[in-house]
């Protein structure tokens, strides 16, 4: 067990050097990345950093690196921390594993306390915003459940989705046919819309706002589309739309990020930013392609990873309106993003690293 510690700290440490050097080194003007902990998926054991305090209280955040997944706490501490086996779905409210074909599920919190089982069948478990959804072998039918597994709605789309997501009691889905539709609380549809515009109709992505106004949409290919939404009324008008050129044929990073004051969204070779307040579009260009991106923002910033070639990654934080004020580039397979609050989440070679955003 020692000899198995002192492998992985030995390892850890080698991984924040060659990783995480950029450490306490400013970020925009005074503002500073500060190392608090680093945790090793193997091991499990975290390794505090100088500075480091009692954050254990901070919000679970989930994550999935490599072949593994589960919850870390604000302290580096795992709650769970899971070999995958199969199928899985992990939010930051609920995770399951399950198989391709649907058997019974069942569903844990972050404390991996059982919540309840789903019965055989149900379909493929998806949990957004807080909520439990269930998605047929099809992928074109939705069923809405609730804490006790028991079925709230069922809604039948017309093609296969491509993208789902949930705020303010509404959900958004995206097809394969190129169509939008956005559904209250009770599976009713409140919203139709198709974009149009493209060679080839399909949703490539989209995203609702925290409180439901704005919806942002990725869709079609040859030319790909960005296009945002905003509530009158009863219904959603297209307040922006921009031409992305060809674009890609797969799911696209999106996010509402800044309390919705600001969409971030991939696009061929680089990174869109859409600032709401000002209505203004910015294309920040940025090498290989997007391997994780930030999805809260806040603080003036935003970080993204990059996938390069021969598994280079690169890590860099941009400064609105449109400025990289930071690269990082590290050498790793898979790569893992989050962001609470002031607490940036890194990992990758099998280590999770926190650090702080402070101002100095």
């Amino acid at each position: 067990m020692m000899r198995n510690r002192k492998y992985w700290l030995l390892a850890g440490l080698a991984f924040f050097v060659g990783y995480f050097f950029i450490a306490a080194k400013p970020v925009p003007v005074e503002t500073v990345l500060v190392p608090r902990w680093l945790s090793s998926l193997e091991s499990s054991y975290p390794l505090s950093l100088p500075g480091a305090g009692d954050d254990e209280e901070r919000p679970l955040i989930p994550f999935e690196l490599g072949r593994r997944f589960g919850y870390v706490d604000g302290g580096g501490n795992f709650t769970v921390n899971r070999a995958r086996q199969d199928q899985f779905s992990i939010s930051a409210d609920y995770w399951a594993e399950y198989a391709a074909i649907p058997g019974a599920v069942e569903v844990r919190d972050p404390r991996n306390e059982p919540v309840f089982t789903l019965e055989a069948g149900g379909g493929y478990p998806l949990f957004i915003d807080g909520r439990i959804f269930l998605l047929n072998e099809e992928g074109n039918s939705l069923r809405a459940v609730d804490r006790e597994g028991q079925v709230r709605w069922v809604y039948d789309f017309p093609a296969p989705l491509t993208d789902i997501d949930a705020a303010a009691g509404l959900l958004l889905a995206g097809s394969l046919d190129g169509t939008v539709e956005l559904l209250d609380d009770t599976g009713k549809r409140v919203f139709f819309f198709e974009p149009g515009g493209s060679r080839l109709a399909a949703i490539y992505g989209c995203r609702i706002s925290g409180d439901g106004s704005r919806l942002a949409i990725v869709s079609g290919y040859d030319d790909q589309r960005f296009l945002l939404l905003e509530r009158y009324g009863d219904s959603y008008k297209v307040i922006f739309h921009e031409f992305l050129n060809d674009g890609f044929h797969w799911a696209v990073h999106l996010a509402f990020i800044d309390n919705g004051s600001r969409v971030i969204f991939e696009r061929q070779g680089g990174l869109g930013i859409y600032d709401i307040i000002t209505h203004r579009s910015l294309y920040l260009p940025l090498p290989g392609h997007i391997a994780a991106l930030d999805s809260y923002g806040g603080d003036n910033l935003v970080f993204v990873i990059n996938a390069l070639e021969d598994q280079r990654k690169e890590l860099a934080a941009i400064r609105y309106p449109g400025t990289v004020v930071l690269r990082a580039p590290f050498q790793a397979e898979d790569v893992f993003l989050g962001r609470e609050g002031n607490r940036l989440y890194l990992g990758g070679g099998g280590t999770i690293a926190s650090f702080e955003l402070d101002k100095r």
